[in-house]
């Protein structure tokens, strides 16, 4: 076993712009690529390893394959073969409807499935880009209700304007929209559940508007209003800084101009290594070596007990795991 690279899953979206690609450095005639999954295992939607001796084999197969040596003891136990998160890039061209995922309770009762917990790192930014987390004022369920017949639903948010660095976390239940301009990492539990309460009134080429899902909506939001939905963090150079923790992913940034070493012998977990700037080389203990690049993932296993990561100049990487 080694480390893995995926094929990107492309997805056009009415509201997608066209930085992915060239963010990437891969070649598609793809237009309003609004997401690339990364990393997946939702059916229907299972990424592919991208080369290497395992090329071709589905994330799944893999995880059938190596089990608890790809994925770590307790996560195999809790998931078995589905993997537990879904990485995505976002580029927003316009405004992605508001929306807000149900927890683990009510997505099983509901549809059988996961809830939602996720977080956003902001890449790149439009002059102007923004985007909506949370209530700003306290609102009932009635008055939520009303305020999408009334098109008034944008009065009730917190709407942040934004720019490269900055971390939002979203736990199930919390409103909120991705908004016009913002180009953003994700790492969300693997759910693809998702209640579009408002879009703008938006149509398609068709002229049809999309489904909303008001009222399963209602019960799923967590009405509570918090004095700020930001993320703060100290940015530490050359060094781990921790943005999110949660029973669902554990989230760091590492800034690197130096060589690092990141130990992982205590970790009983894998590793997911989202390169968001500049290149470098990643070369586990057993001497395995892989380039990564701005745009790139690697799936680092748990049977990996220390990871080296040399930057090229500089390289800036997101790292994810379940602790």
């Amino acid at each position: 076993m080694y480390m893995y690279k995926f094929k990107p899953i492309l997805k056009t979206m009415l509201w997608g712009g066209e930085k992915i690609v060239p963010y990437k450095r891969i070649v598609s005639d793809q237009k309003q690529v609004g997401e690339s999954w990364e990393l997946s295992g939702v059916k229907g939607n299972e990424s592919v390893v991208a080369e290497g001796p395992e090329a071709g084999t589905t994330l799944p197969g893999l995880i059938a394959r190596h089990g608890a040596a790809l994925l770590g003891k307790a996560n195999f136990e809790r998931f078995g073969e589905e993997f537990p998160l879904l990485i995505k890039f976002i580029d927003a061209r316009q405004d992605l409807s508001i929306q807000v995922h149900p927890d683990d309770e009510l997505a099983w009762k509901r549809h059988r499935s996961k809830g939602k917990t996720e977080m956003w790192y902001v890449v790149a930014t439009n002059e102007g880009a923004h985007l909506r987390s949370g209530f700003a004022k306290r609102v009932t369920p009635a008055e939520y209700a009303a305020s999408v017949e009334d098109n008034t639903i944008t009065d009730l948010l917190a709407d942040y304007a934004i720019r490269p660095g900055d971390v939002f976390f979203l736990p199930a239940g919390r409103v909120h929209s991705i908004g016009a301009g913002a180009f953003i990492a994700e790492i969300q539990q693997t759910s693809d559940i998702t209640y579009r309460i408002y879009d703008f009134n938006r149509r398609d080429a068709n002229g049809n508007t999309r489904e909303l899902h008001t009222e399963l909506a209602k019960d799923a939001i967590d009405y509570t209003v918090l004095p700020d939905y930001r993320t703060h963090y100290t940015p530490a150079p050359d060094s781990e800084v921790e943005l999110v923790s949660c029973p669902y992913f554990t989230t760091s940034l590492y800034d690197l101009t130096h060589e690092r070493t990141l130990d992982l012998a205590g970790l009983d977990s894998f590793l997911v290594v989202i390169c968001i700037g500049g290149s470098g080389t990643l070369t586990d203990d057993a001497g395995n070596a892989v380039p990564v690049h701005q745009g790139e993932t690697v799936l680092v296993p748990a049977s990996v007990r220390n990871l080296r990561i040399a930057p090229d100049g500089a390289v800036k990487v997101l790292t994810s795991c379940i602790r």
